[in-house]
């Protein structure tokens, strides 16, 4: 698989997210629902701590990757829901250094939402990888 960035404008790449990404030659095409910070029985985790709940949803979200024989190196697209952007802008450099240390800077969506579907959850991630 071949990525090429596409940037008209730096500001994001700092922040850990490239503006758009050219995707050629992959073969496959994994579609990831979002993960959240729970359990393996589906049982919330980490009540109130944005943190560990950032954590635990990019840990789900490697889980899945791996069942389909990819890692977060394949991951092109990000998006991110959470119930409280202030409190977890605080942790954005978290999730851009787990990003950042398997060298990608997928597309990114940052957005605030009413409530996920278990209301203790703060943050969802939701992606699309490659490979």
């Amino acid at each position: 698989m071949e990525r090429t960035a596409v940037n008209p404008v730096r500001w994001s790449v700092d922040m850990g997210f490239n503006q758009g990404e050219i995707v050629s030659g992959q073969a496959r095409t994994l579609y990831l629902s979002g993960q959240t910070a729970t359990a393996d029985d589906g049982s919330p985790q980490h009540p109130d701590d944005m943190g560990a709940q950032l954590s635990l949803c990019l840990d789900n979200m490697e889980a899945v990757l791996a069942e389909a024989n990819m890692s977060l190196a394949n991951l092109v697209r990000l998006n991110v829901y959470t119930t409280d952007v202030d409190a977890l802008l605080p942790h954005y450099g978290d999730l851009a250094a787990r990003l950042g240390a398997v060298g990608v800077k997928p597309t990114s969506t940052l957005l605030g939402v009413t409530r996920l579907a278990i209301p203790s959850l703060l943050v969802e991630l939701e992606g699309t990888a490659v490979g």
